[in-house]
């Protein structure tokens, strides 16, 4: 038998016991890594399902491009498996596009390189799911360095309606945007009030209204639109508008651009965020409601000033109107008008006082009536003739508003008038036809309308050729063979066009073939129509051609005259110069020493020889003057000293009766260009006529002056005067002067005047006379400067 010492004993008892406590311990230690185990399985377990029903499904892409996922991200993705590689995720038929998958591996290859998480939405080929991949690092205890977890969410639903959301963003964006630019570009004035009722927002209108600068300095300085509307300020009406909760209206006096206006002021309470307003100038409005009243009022004082009878009714068919003619037409009392009768107790009132025309169905007559109100088409008229014979016209208008007006006019004077007319218009035609001249018209388009019998018989148509009413040009045809130039002919159309077109009176004459004178005229009537008369002017076209023949012979025989007188003259001459000439010599002493008595009787002779030589100049002065040969000069004269002299040469008569003669000669007088000699017989002529008539002691006065253009010689005298006929007569050189005249023996036959006018004219002058009974005479010579 092995005996074991104590000390071997006690070593292997201590080796059992270590034993046995590291079985216990090991029991133990499974016991609590199986508990644990099944733990972490549940634990694992749960885990999944929560993965597997998770919104997100994660892919681990390694550091070398593999790819760790679940087999759902292939549902998503519309994969038969999962592949290797994220470039991969991009098939022909399936997954992602290939822009997708390209952008996918350069976000996962940018977390790799810089650890920053990417977000990215991808679409699915063939479906219209949308994935949201969000990419972060992986950490060591995932994966290997380097890896990258890629979370897919399944973000159509939200996408869609992320999309939805945007479009109703930008369509109310949009619409906002129109808003602003309408309330900004609007006419009237528009501004927001904030919480506090302070100007928050107003638009340009308001703060060109306000005269700002702009909005901004609108809202900052706090500008209201209005004054305050009886007491009432502006942010206390918008506050009273919020209490409401009703948008309220207002019309109040403003100032705008310096005029008094009156605006139209709307708050519209917008709950929490304030009030809003605007404003619309009814300033224009107001006057027109002003001005319709008074046009109103003053249509209906016209209406009740007019002979017609006037009636308006209203919309409800009640009587709102009459006028005082209607009242007395009708025999209606105006206290009964103040009730407003409806249409139809109107019209049985007219019926009882007989003012209606006479019907069996007066309720049925009077129901068309009353579809007037109601009737389309304008206005309806109708003729009356009610009892007494009276004619009444009704003209029934349908107002826009609904009521009616009617307008009745008595016509039974009219009707008098017609029948007075249609009498007139038969005495007309009868006059027409009986008229000696011949009377055709024509209407605006060149047609004859009328003619009487006279007009046809000159022209000698046929009636049924007149009566086809031929135009202007066919009747000027038929009638060319009439006429003895047959061209003329065509005067009738341009007379007759001259008047309907350019409505101008025009006339003539013409001679018919057989010899006959007419005398034509065109002219225009009212209507527009042209009236053409012929007047047969046969007779008197011959007593015309007489005395043309009279008056060529009468000229003849003035011509003839004036030769002859001419002829004398030159004749007279001869003769008259030996007798002068014997009588100087007489009168000289060369044929000895007459006695007293012989020589008065020689002096006698001298001074008639010098008249009657003056007299034979004169008488040849005026008949080469007749004839145009008068011979003239024309040079330089000086008017001052032609004057001068023959003031001078007068001084014998002037001391003979004692006459107060006056020289006043302007230094203006000048030169004039002209024949001397003849100028100075004029003025000659002129003051001796004015010495001859002037009284013993009487005044004459001689004065010259001129202008740059002209010189004016002026004679005048305080003697009797003349009357208008003997004013007429002093220039005419076949007239007698008067009685008193001759029997003193001055200005015998009158030719100084005539004499003087001849040569004033000749030199483009002019001779004026005038003359006042008992005052005197004034003769003005005026004469141009070349």
């Amino acid at each position: 038998m092995l005996t074991l010492s104590q000390g071997t004993a006690v070593v292997i008892g201590i080796i059992l016991a270590l034993w046995l406590g590291a079985a216990i311990w090991a029991v133990v230690t499974g016991l609590q890594l199986r508990a644990r185990s099944r733990s972490t399985a549940s634990q694992a377990d749960k885990l999944s399902l929560l993965l597997e029903s998770s919104p997100a499904l994660p892919i681990i892409v390694r550091n070398d491009g593999r790819l760790e996922a679940q087999t759902r991200i292939a549902d998503w993705l519309g994969l038969v498996r999962m592949p290797n590689f994220l470039s991969d995720l991009a098939q022909p038929e399936s997954g992602l596009t290939r822009e997708d998958a390209d952008a996918l591996v350069a976000d996962v290859s940018s977390v790799q390189k810089t650890g920053r998480t990417f977000s990215r939405t991808v679409t699915v080929k063939g479906s219209s799911r949308t994935l949201l991949i969000r990419g972060v690092s992986a950490s060591a205890q995932l994966a290997n360095q380097g890896s990258v977890i890629l979370w897919f969410f399944d973000a159509t639903e939200s996408q869609s309606e992320i999309g939805r959301l945007s479009a109703e963003t930008r369509r109310l964006s949009q619409a906002f945007s129109t808003l602003s630019t309408l309330i900004e570009a609007s006419p009237i004035p528009m501004w927001h009030r904030g919480p506090d009722l302070r100007l928050a927002m107003v638009n340009t209108a308001y703060a060109k209204a306000v005269e700002a600068e702009n909005a901004d300095d609108a809202v900052a300085r706090g500008l209201e639109l209005m004054d305050s509307d009886g007491g009432i300020s502006p942010m206390a009406a918008a506050a009273a508008a919020k209490a409401r909760g009703e948008i309220c209206i207002r019309t109040v006096p403003a100032t705008i651009g310096g005029d008094r206006r009156s605006l139209k002021i709307v708050d519209v309470p917008l709950g929490e965020t304030g009030v809003a307003g605007y404003a619309i100038d009814v300033e224009d409005v107001e006057r027109a409601r002003t001005a319709f009243r008074q046009f109103a009022e003053t249509q209906r004082d016209t209406l009740d000033r007019l002979s017609a009878s006037v009636a308006q009714f209203a919309q409800d068919r009640s009587l709102v109107f009459c006028n005082q003619p209607f009242q007395r037409l009708f025999g209606i009392k105006p206290e009964w008008v103040v009730e407003r009768p409806d249409f139809d107790r109107l019209f049985d009132r007219m019926r009882e006082a007989g003012r209606i025309p006479e019907t069996r169905d007066f309720p049925a007559w009077k129901a068309e009536r009353r579809d007037w109100f109601v009737k389309s088409g304008g206005a309806v008229e109708e003729n009356w003739l009610i009892p007494g014979g009276q004619h009444l016209r009704l003209l029934a208008q349908p107002m826009p508003d609904g009521g009616l007006l009617l307008i009745f006019e008595d016509r039974t004077e009219q009707a008098q008038l017609a029948s007075a007319r249609d009498t007139l218009l038969r005495v007309r035609s009868a006059t027409f036809d009986n008229l000696f001249e011949a009377v055709g018209v024509f209407e605006v388009d060149g047609r004859l309308h009328l003619w009487n019998n006279r007009f046809r018989e000159v022209w000698g148509f046929e009636e049924s050729f007149l009566a086809g009413h031929p135009r202007v040009d066919a009747l000027a045809d038929a009638a060319a063979s009439k006429l003895s130039n047959p061209i003329r002919a065509r005067m009738i159309r341009d007379l007759v066009k001259s008047a309907t077109v350019d409505r101008k009176q025009r006339s003539g004459r013409f001679t018919l073939a057989d010899g006959r004178h007419f005398e034509f005229a065109a002219v225009p009537l009212p209507d527009g129509n042209a009236l053409f008369i012929m007047l047969d002017i046969t007779d008197s076209r011959r007593v015309e051609n007489a005395l043309r023949e009279r008056t060529t012979a009468l000229e003849a025989a003035d011509k003839i005259k004036t030769a002859f007188v001419a002829s004398m003259s030159y004749e007279l001459r001869t003769p008259l110069t030996s007798i002068q000439g014997f009588a100087e010599m007489l009168q000289s002493g060369l044929a000895g020493a007459l006695d007293p008595q012989a020589k008065d009787y020689v002096d006698a002779i001298v001074q008639s020889a010098e008249r009657l030589g003056t007299l034979v100049d004169n008488v040849l002065d005026l008949t080469q003057g007749d004839a145009g040969g008068l011979p003239m000069e024309r040079k330089p004269v000086d008017v001052t000293e032609l004057v001068t002299r023959a003031g001078g040469a007068c001084a014998g008569l002037i001391n003979a009766k004692s006459i107060e003669f006056v020289t006043d000669i302007s230094p203006l007088a000048g030169e004039i260009i002209g024949d001397a000699k003849r100028i100075r017989q004029a003025v000659d002529h002129v003051l001796r006529n004015a010495l001859h008539y002037t009284p013993k002691k009487g005044r004459v006065l001689l004065h010259a002056t001129g202008s740059p253009d002209s010189v004016t010689i002026v004679v005048s005298d305080d003697g009797p005067g003349m009357n208008e006929e003997e004013q007429a007569a002093a220039l005419d050189r076949f007239s007698r002067v008067r009685q008193e005249a001759r029997q003193s023996g001055e200005g015998a036959f009158g030719l100084g005047l005539p004499l003087a006018q001849q040569f004033v004219e000749l030199h483009g002058g002019t001779l004026s006379l005038a003359s006042e009974p008992g005052v005197g005479t004034a003769v003005q010579i005026t004469l141009p400067r070349k």
